[in-house]
């Protein structure tokens, strides 16, 4: 009875590691595609962001990452930043104006970043070229409002969350994406901080799924060195295996306790 209580939990335990090893190895899928993804659009010609944005302005999600052209100006009234972004080592704020494409599409741009410095909010902000420009940027989707309910000053805004965004500056702009500034013509007098590229890094979910079934596997070994022994020791008591007897002592250890005996007296 006692070892089918054993085997229940070794199944048991087993089942849970199964469960944790595929939803590793999901993970795992799922960050290979985000890195194919990232390979096969970051750097890919750019075209004109109404071919990727079509009559619903709907970002598809085969197209993150893709650069896009746009021409015409930004709205450069309507600028907003966003706060608490890592860069640099610390957290700074990231510049975001709609610019008006040609097509009619009000698009989000992140023109990039900015340090606070010693104070709380930037004393200046780099301006966006004024009049007609092009701009050459990499789309991206929105962003979540944060979970913890924090809200921003003024001018500001915790998270690229779209649809808030154009609640509050403009309600033709596009909410389903933002892009990401790669260039403008003409330059701004004064540029931002650029963005790096993604990672490549596909992390540790392959290795932690395989250590899930080794995880597994020993615990059926476990189960079975414990039956094993218990089995041993009922033999044992049932006098049907010599009962086991203590080690004996080593002979040089034994002289030694002798010599020291002799010597003490």
């Amino acid at each position: 009875m006692r070892w089918g209580i054993y085997l229940l939990v070794a199944i048991g335990f087993a089942i849970a590691c199964a469960f944790l090893s595929q939803w590793q190895f999901d993970r795992n899928e799922a960050r290979a595609e985000q890195i194919a993804l990232v390979e096969r659009n970051y750097d890919a010609e750019p075209v004109p962001v109404a071919e990727l944005l079509g009559d619903d302005a709907a970002l598809a999600p085969a197209d993150e990452w893709h650069p896009v052209l746009l021409r015409g100006e930004y709205l450069a009234d309507q600028q907003l930043l966003v706060r608490n972004r890592p860069h640099g080592g610390t957290s700074a704020f990231e510049v975001l104006v709609p610019f008006r494409d040609e097509s009619g599409l009000v698009l989000l741009v992140d023109r990039g970043w900015i340090s606070s410095g010693e104070d709380a909010v930037p004393k200046t902000v780099p301006a966006p070229p004024a009049g007609e420009s092009t701009v050459v940027v990499r789309l991206r989707p929105g962003e979540r409002l944060p979970s913890s309910g924090r809200s921003a000053p003024a001018g500001q805004v915790p998270t690229i969350h779209l649809p808030t965004i154009a609640e509050r500056v403009n309600p033709a702009l596009v909410t389903s994406a933002y892009g990401q500034l790669v260039s403008e013509d003409p330059a701004a007098a004064s540029a931002l901080g650029g963005f790096t590229s993604p990672t490549d890094d596909p992390g540790p979910h392959l290795s932690y799924a395989i250590q899930w079934i080794l995880f597994a596997v020993m615990g059926f070994a476990f189960i079975g060195y414990v039956i094993r022994i218990e089995i041993v020791k009922a033999k044992e008591d049932a006098g049907e295996l010599p009962t086991r007897q203590p080690r004996r002592r080593d002979r040089d250890a034994d002289d030694e306790d002798a010599l020291l005996d002799s010597a003490t007296r």
